[in-house]
């Protein structure tokens, strides 16, 4: 199994920044695992919001492209999202995510075969206008 915990979140105005951290731990993780952050506020679905495959490779929703940036430190088993010019509409718990698979695979996991996906408990993210 794998256990993620979160923290960095709290509230910031809007344009400021804010950088999330996730440790992972437990026997089954590695390094090649697909790691990410969902958010997800009250009444609306749960939404991807940015991964990192086991390449370094990326991929960012549409609407943080150019102001978030996932990053990790496989040698402190974390991973990070750095948030830069915050709007209030990215205000939401956000989850770290870790699926032992690339991310091509991992991220079809979220409607195909859910015994794959680790979650974090959030970490609460709330930007003032």
């Amino acid at each position: 199994q794998v256990q993620l915990m979160e923290s960095g979140g709290g509230s910031v105005q809007a344009g400021g920044s804010l950088r999330l951290s996730c440790l992972a731990s437990g026997s089954t993780y590695n390094s090649r695992f697909c790691m990410g952050w969902f958010r997800q506020v009250p009444g609306a679905k749960r939404e991807k919001v940015a991964f990192i495959d086991r390449d370094g490779s990326t991929i960012y929703e549409d609407s943080v492209k150019g102001r978030f940036t996932i990053s990790k430190d496989n040698a402190k088993n974390a991973l990070y999202l750095q948030m830069n010019s915050l709007k209030p509409e990215d205000s939401a718990m956000y989850y770290c995510w870790a699926d032992p698979f690339e991310c091509r695979i991992g991220l079809a996991h979220i409607n195909t075969s859910t015994a794959y996906n680790f979650w974090g408990q959030g970490t609460q993210v709330t930007v003032s206008s």
